[in-house]
């Protein structure tokens, strides 16, 4: 009755059927990893945001790496800005979804060393970008900033294209490791996006906070994923067992057909 299972479509259909199955699974506890790494995200951000703010130089150095729990850690730092070296960071949004700059500008600290300081965003003078924009100054002089501390950007991580050729003063990415080298000094890893002082006229916009809310559905998408692997078994029996039902109905009809046949003169 079910010799059709060794006919070569079924075979190839049954074949499919065992690599899905282990694949649905896998990509089912890919979902729930990512799950795990955003509630642990979550936390750390909440933990690092409610904690009090601490030296800078206490968490990152020269050449260093920000660590993933001291992310968006608040710190403080006390120095001057570096204007005449300040460049922008391109088609970057805001809130709105406009695009614009990110405001990079050094921050020489007392001992000489510098810390990298996103003052937040701006729009684009106009729709190529090609010009250095106008940019609110920050307080002159020496001052205390507060900012969360973050990790350098790559390609790898956020997807943006890190491009050569650009025009004058413009960048893709904030990595401590280039500006180290561009500006020729000791340049601790990591930047920080500034809290305070806040801007005159609220220009440069200020980063927002991260939300640390937002679990995301990839719980709801791993359970999905086990249930198609579930599903691919018993559907797999579903449609043998019509194929066996059906191939005996037209055996029987067959039958029916030729006791009904009248027999030849």
């Amino acid at each position: 009755m079910y010799r059709f299972l060794l006919s070569r479509q079924w075979v190839i259909l049954t074949l499919v059927a065992l690599a899905l199955i282990p694949t649905m699974i896998e990509l089912g506890f890919w979902q729930l990893h990512r799950h795990q790494h955003k509630v642990a995200l979550n936390r750390v951000i909440a933990d690092s945001l409610a904690a009090e703010p601490v030296p800078a130089e206490s968490l990152t150095a020269p050449g260093a790496e920000v660590k993933d729990a001291d992310l968006y850690r608040r710190v403080t730092a006390r120095g001057r800005f570096d204007t005449a070296r300040e460049v922008v960071v391109r088609r970057r949004t805001n809130a709105d979804d406009r695009i614009g700059f990110h405001v990079l500008t050094p921050f020489v600290l007392t001992d000489g060393k510098i810390l990298l300081v996103n003052r937040g965003w701006i729009p684009a003078d106009g729709p190529s970008q090609t010009a250095f924009p106008k940019i609110p100054p920050p307080p002159r002089g020496e001052i205390t900033v507060t900012g969360r501390l973050m990790a350098d950007q790559t390609t790898a991580a956020s997807g943006i294209k890190d491009k050569t050729g650009l025009p004058d003063r413009q960048i893709m990415l904030i990595n401590s490791r280039q500006e180290a080298e561009r500006l020729g000094g000791q340049v601790l890893g990591g930047y920080i996006d500034m809290t305070e002082p806040r801007p005159r006229g609220a220009t440069p916009q200020p980063i927002a906070a991260p939300d640390h809310d937002d679990i995301g559905p990839h719980m709801a998408y791993a359970v999905q994923w086990w249930l198609f692997a579930g599903a691919v078994p018993v559907g797999w029996v579903v449609l043998a067992r019509r194929e066996a039902r059906d191939r005996a109905a037209a055996e029987e009809k067959d039958d029916e057909s030729s006791q009904a046949a009248p027999a030849p003169v």
